[in-house]
């Protein structure tokens, strides 16, 4: 049988495992008879060991000992090399029988002689390994960071075996709050204490750096006796993790956290991507649980498109969709360097899906008009408004209304025209008892597609009686998230970068979190379940518990290895149109429950076509409003919005809405 891979080093493997055979077979005779061989036994072992060693050779090339190399000889290769010796311990007394030379041979041989190759064998591998990891990072080591490892369930253990063949990292030991785990020796390196003795330890070994290997797989292994886990509970995690970074502040350690265990034991993740803690991990959410196959069904093969697909919700939305394969992907955006910057990274990532970078503004009619009939749209989500809240409550109010409001009116109706199947509305809490332009013109926009789902009716066509039907109104309503253009985070770190202060605008201010991708999956997820129950459902998700926005900035502090002494936190008061939490329904809302946990319905007030021929009519009838008129007039199109500037102004003259019909449930 020829040699695999018949290199140097391939060769001298196979004549060490024959030799090591060789030199098996001769101890167990010598142990057999306390190293004092009889001559007749001898002269067996000497008749016996020719018809061994081919035997032995042919068991060794057959599974396949010399495709790998020592330096990685791992597990599949000592489970290689059992069942190497196990065959030939069983062809050899069958050979030696065939032979008739097996009489001679002691049975303790026949048993004693794999045992001691398999040691030999895997013993000089194992020695090897060791030996050559020795040789390449023993004397980097010394010049590698100290590094404590937070957590001693099955994501550390992972972690510590990657971080054992590091030149980077050498780790001093690893901190739990587990009793039972308190001087355990994990991979050779043990657990020197509580997570609360960081301080002491760090300072006592010299420790610059800590890893938090606090991740969900590993808190459902350390807590699975417990009746729910942390994927249940995710502000436990949430709790864990906080503490750590509290401790890791206190120790004057740098902070990173451990990729997820599953990435880290699949392959998918290495150890050098070990990074940075940043706000994500320290919301402790759990991840989404996607019904892949539905959403497979909704989007694959379909020309999906996308508003805003330029901004933090709309390219990430691309980003999601794109996995999904669709038969197109349309990107339509107004702001042509976002377009620009998701059109390069789309490309790159997927350069086999056909797509198209549309520039265009969602109030131009015609042009959304060409785009959905060139490229026969199928599924649209809305992402693209005016979000800024202090932007557009002075200076701007008429703008985000017309936007916000004509622009999803437009891009609807084009939608209805065209045949679109679903359309999926990216809505606000701010929405929601509105105390702002911005909130007031998202509430508005819900309520045109409300309208809409009613009477697939196009309002100048009332007349005529002609409707269209066809077309499912979704509209999902989330929270802040991290990270987006115009949040509160990439400002704090620019003024932490800066040495300081970092200004929040009021101490008690809290708001809804939750990061980019989980926000586009669950739109995705809401864009699937609504319309089967008629259209026009308002989703709600599933936002945790509100965040203040001075812990916020405590947090990011904290990540950048600072304290409060070094940056300072100022409270500068609200801004106009700001107030100190946000709510998820209004007053008169209730919600009903959906098969996903992350997702409740909204009952809300229900508006009918009269009352959207007669908004669409206010909207075209002036071409500039003020900012007092604007607001006044929101009073009226949205009952619940309630605006300080608007309560002082007087009537301005303009068209008087149809107030809402109130429905219950």
């Amino acid at each position: 049988m020829p040699l695999p891979n018949p290199n140097i080093r391939a060769v001298i493997a196979f004549v060490h495992d024959v030799v090591a055979a060789v030199v098996a077979w001769g101890l167990a005779y010598s142990f057999r008879f306390n190293f004092e061989i009889p001559p007749s036994y001898l002269s067996s072992l000497e008749e016996t060991l020719p018809w061994v060693i081919p035997v032995h050779a042919a068991a060794f090339l057959w599974f396949g000992l010399y495709r790998g190399l020592w330096h990685y000889a791992s597990l599949p290769d000592l489970r290689r090399i059992l069942f190497a010796v196990l065959t030939a311990a069983a062809a050899t007394p069958l050979t030696l029988y065939m032979l008739q030379i097996l009489a001679g041979v002691p049975r303790t041989v026949l048993l004693l002689a794999p045992i001691l190759l398999l040691f030999i064998m895997g013993g000089s591998r194992l020695a090897y390994r060791l030996w050559k990891e020795h040789r390449l990072y023993g004397l980097k080591k010394l010049e590698s960071n100290l590094v404590l490892v937070l957590g001693a369930g099955d994501a550390a253990v992972g972690l510590v075996k990657e971080l054992a063949r590091s030149v980077q990292w050498r780790v001093v030991g690893l901190l739990d709050d587990d009793p039972a785990k308190l001087g355990l020796m994990l991979h050779g390196f043990k657990v020197l204490g509580r997570i609360n003795q960081l301080p002491g330890i760090a300072k006592k070994f010299g420790v610059a750096h800590a890893i938090i290997a606090m991740t969900p797989a590993l808190s459902d292994r350390r807590h699975s006796s417990r009746a729910h886990s942390d994927r249940r509970h995710p502000d436990r995690l949430h709790r864990d993790r906080r503490r750590a970074l509290e401790m890791c502040s206190a120790a004057g350690v740098k902070a990173l956290i451990v990729p997820s265990y599953d990435d880290l034991i699949s392959g998918k993740i290495t150890v050098s991507q070990i990074r940075t803690v940043e706000l994500d991990d320290l919301l402790g959410r759990d991840p989404v649980v996607l019904d892949n196959e539905g959403l497979h069904d909704l989007l694959a093969g379909k020309t999906v498109l996308v508003t805003g697909a330029g901004g933090s919700i709309g390219s990430e939305l691309c980003r999601q969709i794109a996995k999904f394969k669709p038969g197109r992907l349309v990107l339509f955006e107004l702001n042509e360097f976002a377009l620009y910057n998701i059109e390069q990274e789309l490309q790159a990532s997927f350069p086999d899906m056909p797509m198209v970078f549309a520039i265009g503004d969602i109030k131009n009619q015609a042009r959304l008009a060409q785009v959905f009939s060139q490229f026969q749209v199928t599924v649209v989500f809305h992402a693209a408004a005016y979000k800024h809240v202090p932007l557009m409550e002075q200076e701007n109010a008429w703008q985000a209304v017309l936007n916000n409001v004509l622009g999803t009116y437009i891009l609807a109706q084009t939608a209805i025209k065209s045949g679109v199947e679903k359309f999926v509305l990216i809505s606000t809490d701010k929405a929601v008892n509105p105390t702002n332009v911005m909130g007031a013109s998202k509430r508005l926009a819900e309520m045109v597609c409300q309208a809409l789902q009613q009477s697939c009716a196009l309002p100048e066509k009332i007349d005529q009686g002609e409707t269209l039907q066809g077309t499912n109104f979704v509209m999902v309503r989330f929270g802040n998230v991290l990270g987006s253009a115009g949040s509160v985070i990439p400002k704090f770190r620019e003024q932490i970068a800066k040495g300081g202060p970092v200004t929040v605008t009021h101490s008690e201010i809290t708001r809804y979190f939750m990061s980019i991708p989980e926000a586009a999956q669950l739109v995705l997820q809401a864009g699937l379940m609504g319309g089967k129950e008629g259209g026009g459902e308002i989703f709600v998700l599933d936002m945790g518990e509100p965040v203040k926005i001075a812990d916020l900035a405590r947090d990011l502090i904290r990540l950048s290895g600072l304290s409060e002494e070094d940056i300072r936190i100022v409270y500068n008061g609200l801004r106009p149109g700001e107030k100190l939490y946000e709510e998820l329904l209004a007053n008169d809302e209730s919600t009903l429950p959906t098969p996903h946990p992350k997702l409740r319905i909204a009952q809300a007030r229900q508006v009918d076509k009269e009352w959207l021929a007669h908004l669409v009519a206010w909207l075209n009838e002036h071409p500039v409003l003020s900012d007092e008129e604007v607001k006044q007039e929101l009073t009226k199109w949205v009952p619940e919005y309630s605006s300080k500037e608007s309560s002082r102004q007087g009537t301005s003259g303009v068209t008087t809405p149809v107030q809402p019909k109130s429905v219950t449930g």
